[in-house]
């Protein structure tokens, strides 16, 4: 069963104290591009969900993005150093009396805004209940993800496997048109040579040593059988349990050079249509599998 790395899952949950959101994208790529956007929270799981995904997506460029906001929060998120803010204004106060300047709320301002004095409250590390419903939404969205990656991996083994019958068809067409071929081979050889030379101007057995030697140099048996094999080989390993996408694509490279040999030896207009079509959904084939896990 091949997969696609294309996928889409998403988590969504409200548990009345935070609304949590996990969505993964996932498209195709040769490796594994890991994209993560997480609050800053939970910014020290980083690692651990890396290798939770990577374990279950296994390749593809993937985005992660988990949001996280708490709820019913009414807590002020910034407190005020008095001792520091007074001992700045009475500062900035006593420069201003030096350069005959009145104290207005501009040195409020700058003493309210100098180092120190503003400071956070905002929680920066989650709890490990908090993490532990993180992950297993995490966990809920690579599932959804792998699943529409199966489902879209039945639409690309459906296709595949029709170019291959495809391909198929194409070769025994060419099968069918080889015993021909030899014979107008022979036939163009023997009526070449007897219209330079005249019909008893050179040795028969001579010749049809040379038109044998010929056509076992144009001979496209081995060709036909090792093309025949891999496409059984390709269909076979379709159907594998395991993703296979590299192995297919290796499987592919074999099957475009018999049909390019096929081509390069036929020397016969009718059987080169048949390669130009199988040529043509080896290339569909190999668009395909540029998606296939």
């Amino acid at each position: 069963m091949i997969k696609s790395m294309t996928g889409f899952g998403q988590s969504v949950e409200d548990n009345g104290q935070a609304q949590l959101s996990v969505e993964i994208k996932s498209l195709n790529s040769k490796f594994l591009d890991l994209n993560l956007r997480l609050p800053k929270s939970f910014s020290d799981k980083e690692l651990e969900l890396r290798n939770m995904v990577s374990e279950k997506l296994e390749r593809g460029k993937v985005s992660v993005v988990v949001e996280y906001v708490r709820s019913g929060d009414d807590e002020i998120k910034q407190s005020y150093n008095a001792v520091l803010f007074k001992a700045y204004f009475a500062e900035l106060s006593r420069l201003a009396k030096q350069v005959d300047v009145t104290a207005d709320a501009g040195i409020f301002e700058l003493a309210l805004g100098s180092p120190e004095v503003i400071q956070s409250r905002l929680r920066d590390e989650a709890s490990e209940e908090e993490w532990q419903w993180v992950k297993k939404a995490v966990v809920e969205a690579i599932s959804k993800c792998n699943a529409f990656r199966e489902q879209e991996g039945k639409v690309l083994q459906s296709a595949l496997i029709e170019c291959c019958r495809k391909i198929h068809a194409g070769l025994v067409a060419v099968d069918a048109l080889d015993p021909v071929r030899v014979t107008k081979i022979r036939d163009r050889i023997r009526g070449n040579v007897a219209t330079f030379l005249g019909e008893d101007g050179y040795d028969t057995n001579r010749l049809e040593q040379e038109i044998i030697y010929y056509i076992e140099k144009l001979d496209i048996n081995e060709e036909k059988v090792r093309l025949k094999s891999h496409l059984d080989y390709f269909e076979d390993t379709l159907m594998e349990p395991q993703a296979n996408g590299k192995k297919l694509s290796f499987i592919s490279q074999e099957i475009g050079r018999e049909i390019n040999t096929i081509g390069s030896k036929a020397n016969d207009a009718g059987i080169q249509k048949h390669v130009v079509g199988m040529k043509e959904e080896l290339e569909k084939i190999k668009e395909q599998l540029n998606n296939v896990l």
